[in-house]
């Protein structure tokens, strides 16, 4: 089946396996934290929850530019297995200090600004090694296999999580998870370097970090997408700061109902990614038609009555929200020249992931001022913001018109015209990689 081609690919079925494992006990963390401050630490304070996540997401911003750098000059397996190694002992130490009963919230901040800072590193090396693994025709279904891994992951690791949390406690969640690490680094020994393809390095030398700078602002195209994935990454997708504050606050339950909901906005998720694996090649009309999906659908969250009917309207904002985040990753990986994927990826991460310290306190703060509802209506207008951006970019840039055609019928009386004379932005594969002048990507 063409949705699951890469997994033909010994090396990267290896990858898969050991990803997955990982993926299943970072969430299982994710979830079992963010309780521990929003439940144990203190009393229902999505404003805390918000700064947590700002700590361990914010480094990004200012780590991209050598993480990416680093990304492109040395090996990326080797750099895989220090920051996993790295963060499998931050895990442990956070375990042991909950375990202990000696966790106080300061701990908790301080925890999450380490695993940040490795975690900034082990981001563009983590989304670039893929290609190493798979040929760039199989780049794209790779992307989305990855996708579908980390939101079944997703699926699965908050309910554990949920449960374990209210049996055992969220120390004992930290430690397995400090075990699932072993997974991903059982993976990464058992691929041989020699397997790997040999891409082009980054050279040594001054400037190669304003290199990637300047490749990326000579890409309208890319730009676009990246303005897009910040307004939605920084005011759209603080996903567990909506669902535990309206599970905590506004239906009064508790971690085991968090857990649930995480693992039913997964469902979603997991369908968004696998669509994508099988649809092919990423297009820009696909990555703001999502945005504007995922803007309506949150909207539609944020009115649900009770518990049912909200987990219910989280799996199209689950759908929607992987749908418009995998096509991105997809079409910004595959439309780089392969010796600034590091540095482009970097630059994609910082801002996807490094937004949260705008975002997490600010919605945070919506939700303790003016309820769990608006601060998913927060979500909603950022959706709605970046398909707009989108789609007036692409009009621009094709020069589109809309036409009027008396004797046809229908809505076939309307159409549209480019003036350009070339295909639909976005419609491209590769193409822009391979050219000589980025600019010309503006015409796809």
């Amino acid at each position: 089946m063409s949705t699951f081609k890469s997994l033909h690919i010994l090396n990267y079925r290896i990858w898969f396996i050991g990803a997955l494992v990982s993926n299943i006990g970072t969430w299982m963390q994710r979830t079992a934290q963010d309780w521990l401050v929003f439940d144990h630490l203190t009393e229902h304070d999505a404003g805390a929850m918000g700064i947590t996540m700002a700590l361990q997401l914010g480094p990004q911003l200012f780590l991209a530019p050598i993480a990416g750098l680093v990304a492109d000059r040395y090996s990326r397996r080797q750099l895989l297995i220090m920051t996993q190694s790295m963060m499998a002992l931050l895990s442990a130490g956070l375990g042991i200090l909950v375990v202990l009963g000696a966790g106080q919230l300061w701990h908790v901040y301080g925890f999450a600004l380490l695993l940040g800072m490795v975690s900034a590193l082990d981001a563009p090396v983590r989304q670039t090694f893929v290609s190493e693994l798979v040929r760039d025709d199989y780049l794209p279904n790779a992307v989305a296999l990855n996708s579908a891994s980390f939101n079944v992951a997703r699926m699965i690791g908050p309910a554990v999580a949920g449960v374990l949390t209210v049996a055992v406690g969220p120390g004992w969640v930290f430690l397995i998870n400090t075990a699932t690490f072993l997974a991903m680094l059982l993976s990464l020994w058992k691929i041989p370097s020699a397997s790997l393809r040999r891409l082009p390095r980054a050279a040594p030398g001054k400037g190669r970090i304003r290199e990637g700078l300047r490749y990326v602002r000579f890409r309208p195209d890319i730009l676009v997408v990246l303005v897009a994935v910040f307004i939605v990454g920084t005011l759209g997708l603080n996903f567990v700061l909506f669902i535990a504050a309206m599970v905590g606050t506004e239906f009064g339950l508790d971690a085991s109902a968090f857990g649930l909901m995480n693992s039913i906005m997964a469902i979603g998720s997991v369908a968004g990614a696998l669509l994508s694996a099988g649809r092919g090649e990423p297009r820009l009309r696909m990555i703001f038609g999502a945005a504007a999906a995922f803007g309506v659908s949150s909207g539609l969250a944020a009115l649900a009555p009770n518990y049912f009917w909200f987990g219910v309207a989280l799996v199209p904002v689950g759908l929607f929200a992987i749908t418009m985040m995998t096509s991105a990753n997809g079409y910004v990986q595959t439309t780089t020249d392969p010796v600034m994927r590091g540095r482009v990826m970097a630059l994609y991460m910082a801002i996807f992931m490094g937004g949260t310290p705008i975002g997490a306190p600010l919605v945070g703060w919506v939700a303790n001022a003016a309820g769990p509802r608006w601060s998913l209506s927060v979500a909603a207008a950022s959706g709605i913001i970046a398909a707009v951006i989108g789609m007036i970019w692409i009009i621009r840039a094709q020069q589109l018109r809309l036409t009027f055609n008396r004797r046809a019928r229908g809505l076939r009386y309307f159409g549209v015209v480019s003036h350009l004379g070339v295909q639909q932005p976005g419609d491209n594969t590769n193409g822009a990689a391979r050219d000589e002048n980025p600019d010309d990507a503006v015409g796809r």
